[in-house]
C-alpha cells in the first residue's frame, strides 16, 4: 500500500465530487475521468505529474472541449453569465485587464473574434501574471500561426492554466 504524505482534500472527496472539482481545474470530460481513476494520489507532486500525463494523453478533441470551459479573455459578460462555475477563477486570472483602457479591451475584443473566426475556438492564454497588453501583444503574435500550431500552442496554455488551478484545488 502506498504511504500519503500529504492530506489532499481531492483523496477525501467521492467520485462524483472529485470529478466536479477536476473539471473545473480543466472543462474536459475525459480528463476528469481519468484524474478520479488515480485517486488516491500521495503528494502533491504525483497529483501534478498524473495531471500533466492525462493531459497529454488526450486527443485534439479533448483539448479543444477544454478551451470551451473558458471565456474569451476580457470578456466580462461571458464570465457572469456562461461561465458560472469557474467564474471566480477565471477573473482572478484574468485580473490584468480590471486595469487595461478601453482601446485595450477594444483591440482584444477585435483579435478575439478574429481569432475565433480564423481558428474555430477561442484564444487560450494562462493569463496569471499578465497584463491586457501582453495578452493582446500574444493574441496579435499567434493568429498568425497555422491551426495545427495553435491548437498545440493554446493546448499547452491550457494545462498550465490546470496546473495552476491543480495548485489551488490542493
Amino acid at each position: 500500500m502506498t504511504k500519503t504524505n500529504e492530506n489532499l482534500k481531492i483523496n477525501d472527496l467521492n467520485s462524483k465530487d472529485a470529478y466536479n472539482e477536476f473539471f473545473k481545474t480543466c472543462a474536459c470530460k475525459e480528463f476528469s475521468r481519468q484524474m478520479v481513476e488515480q485517486i488516491p494520489f500521495t503528494d502533491k507532486a504525483e497529483l501534478l505529474k498524473k495531471t500533466r500525463a492525462i493531459f497529454e494523453g488526450l486527443s485534439k478533441d479533448h483539448w479543444l472541449e477544454s478551451f470551451e470551459g473558458h471565456p474569451k479573455i476580457g470578456d466580462v459578460n461571458s464570465l457572469k453569465e456562461k461561465f458560472q462555475n469557474t467564474k471566480m477563477t477565471a477573473a482572478s486570472e484574468q485580473s490584468g485587464v480590471d486595469t487595461a483602457s478601453d482601446v485595450i479591451l477594444s483591440d482584444l475584443a477585435l483579435y478575439n473574434e478574429k481569432y475565433l473566426n480564423k481558428f474555430g475556438h477561442i484564444f487560450i492564454v494562462c493569463a496569471t501574471g499578465k497584463s491586457a497588453a501582453d495578452m493582446l501583444k500574444v493574441l496579435r503574435q499567434r493568429i498568425e500561426n497555422s491551426l495545427e500550431e495553435e491548437i498545440y500552442i493554446a493546448s499547452m496554455e491550457q494545462l498550465e492554466i490546470t496546473l495552476l488551478r491543480m495548485e489551488k484545488l490542493i
